[in-house]
């Protein structure tokens, strides 16, 4: 499509210029490719890598179908984890602010499902959620699905990967049969092919660029012995001396041994893993989009829909398995047209699989050894951040504004020295400079938030 501007689309004057506030310059690849197609109803089928921008190629066209005034579901959006699910709704409330009273709701298992009971009682006009929950709601017969006119199957490959194809067909067949179904998938394999078949009315097939830009992703490869990759890893770290970075590995023990690792070399990293409870993989999360953990170090499936802006740097502390998984890694850095770096890790017995990633990219990826990276006295800079952990949360009716009061306020922390404020149900948290930390804590544990007083503690 020739003209990449959002005003191409029909779209009323209050969503684009609520775009422009949001950021939304230009359409991506994908957002020009699906959305005239997705405004004209049809069903699609799209390929896109992580980052592209595909929350928005199918929340605005959803958006513009929705009836305000009717409170039943009318649309439903399917995603592998709780992170993503979370990650979209926040996204499509963001686009929904050019109409009034549009409600979201997020139904994902690791929380309580009388909260969310609740919440469908009011109504909601669009559901996100995992395929395990939702089922757990059609059976309660708690989420009816009768008027839903989108669905959107978000990350498909990796619900199926997750073993989810039974959920999702059950999900679908209680769904009209006029609905619209945008699907989306880093990968075609044999199973996304026979669930459009199933359940999509001649789909359009749209692909973007799989592989990422050089230009936008410098990608090194070096050479480590595993013997030695602990110790690579730290030097790769303190050479490129990022604010931030995420480490990938490929199981669970090895997050733990890299955690471990990086914590006695002074670097501040936390696990993210799939055997850790929610809270805790939430707690993660937020003080690294804080900026009070340097390192994130995951396994795949956890970090599936981390979102993390002007993310610097990705690392591989070991080549995946399958290719595809590389290019979900490397696009979690420079996104939105900003330069990233991705850096990796691999043994001589690991060459079969960057044989992998040279045919998929069509050029000779450049190789060198962990020796030719010296660390002269350079050092990762330690957390700008430290995040406190607030017992109170929007359910005690707790705002950002009013915790950034009793900050800036009585306490006399001054207003620079504070950072992102992230507000949960039941709990709140606060970045705050370290070189204010205890001073902020104490002030907040002696003083208010709005009148009351709540426990404080530092993550």
């Amino acid at each position: 499509m020739a003209d990449a501007s959002f005003s191409s689309l029909p779209l009323p004057k209050d969503q684009l210029d609520n775009l422009i506030s949001l950021g939304y310059a230009s359409m991506t690849g994908i957002q020009a490719a699906s959305l005239p197609l997705a405004f004209k109803g049809k069903d699609l089928i799209a390929q896109a890598k992580t980052g592209s921008g595909k929350t928005a190629a199918f929340s605005l066209p959803l958006l513009d179908k929705l009836n305000p005034r009717d409170f039943g579901t009318q649309a439903l959006v399917l995603c592998p984890t709780r992170e993503l699910a979370t990650q979209v709704s926040g996204e499509i409330r963001r686009l929904a602010r050019y109409r009034q009273n549009i409600k979201v709701v997020t139904l994902c298992g690791g929380q309580s499902i009388g909260p969310q009971i609740g919440s469908l009682e009011h109504g909601a006009h669009i559901v996100v959620g995992t395929p395990g929950r939702i089922s757990d709601h059609l059976r309660k017969k708690t989420l009816n699905l009768t008027r839903v006119g989108t669905l959107v199957l978000d990350e498909a490959d990796r619900m199926l990967e997750m073993g989810f194809v039974e959920d999702i067909s059950s999900i679908i067949e209680q769904t009209p049969a006029a609905r619209q179904t945008l699907l989306f998938s880093a990968t075609y394999p044999d199973d996304i092919e026979a669930l459009s078949a199933r359940f999509q009315k001649q789909p359009e097939r749209i692909s973007v660029e799989t592989m990422h830009n050089d230009q936008q992703i410098d990608q090194q490869f070096f050479v480590c012995q595993k013997s030695a990759r602990l110790d690579g890893l730290v030097t790769l770290l303190n050479h490129f001396a990022p604010q931030t970075a995420v480490v990938f590995c490929n199981t669970k023990q090895l997050v733990r041994d890299v955690t471990a690792h990086l914590d006695e070399r002074s670097i501040r990293a936390l696990a993210l893993h799939g055997d850790m409870e929610q809270r805790d993989r939430d707690q993660v999360l937020i003080q690294f989009r804080q900026q009070s953990c340097s390192v994130l170090v995951a396994t795949d499936v956890a970090a599936r829909g981390l979102d993390i802006d002007d993310l610097p740097v990705v690392v591989n502390f070991e080549l995946p398995r399958e290719t595809e998984v590389y290019v979900h890694r490397v696009g979690r850095t420079g996104r939105a047209g900003k330069a990233g770096l991705a850096l990796s890790l691999f043994a001589d017995s690991e060459l079969y699989k960057l044989e992998k990633i040279r045919q998929l990219a069509q050029q000779e990826p450049e190789t060198k050894p962990i020796e030719s990276i010296s660390v002269r006295g350079e050092k990762m800079p330690p957390p700008p951040y430290a995040t406190l952990c607030i017992a109170g949360g929007r359910k005690h009716k707790v705002r950002p504004g009013d915790i950034l009061g009793a900050l800036t306020g009585e306490a006399g922390i001054a207003g620079s020295t504070v950072g992102k404020i992230n507000v949960m149900d039941f709990a709140a948290y606060v970045a705050v400079e370290t070189s204010v930390a205890d001073k902020a804590l104490g002030r907040l544990l002696n003083g208010k938030i709005k009148g009351r007083k709540f426990k404080v503690r530092r993550l």
